[in-house]
């Protein structure tokens, strides 16, 4: 099983966002993604996870964790009350397939350092 974290930054909401992700005991990277809410920013932070974890560990089993609770319950249920987030939803789902199984898990934000810190670090460099 692979566990993966993941975290968004944004400041302002909406306003200049960045995503962390953290692969336990293989990799970290970030990414800035532009203007976005602090959700659509947790969704593409989801979305960049599982599109390395695609290229890196396709078939395997894929344990996302997040402080969003959005994304989380979003995920789980295969549903999202807010349709401007349907299409992170969408696409998000879609990666599954690549995979034997994905899971989500809700952990709190002190569990969370790794990604949290590689999105701040991200978000601060794009605005210098």
């Amino acid at each position: 099983m692979i566990e993966v974290y993941t975290d968004a930054a944004t400041a302002g909401n909406p306003g200049p966002s960045a995503a962390g992700v953290y692969v336990k005991d293989f990799h970290r990277f970030s990414k800035f993604l532009g203007n976005c809410s602090n959700h659509e920013a947790e969704f593409l932070a989801v979305i960049h996870a599982l599109e390395y974890c695609k290229e890196h560990f396709r078939g395997e089993i894929i344990s996302i964790r997040s402080d969003s609770q959005l994304v989380v319950q979003s995920a789980d249920s295969q549903y999202c009350k807010n349709p401007a987030y349907s299409p992170f939803l969408d696409q998000i789902l879609s990666l599954h397939s690549h995979f034997a199984y994905v899971f989500y898990k809700w952990i709190p934000d002190k569990e969370n350092k790794h990604a949290d810190e590689l999105a701040r670090i991200e978000l601060k460099k794009n605005q210098d």
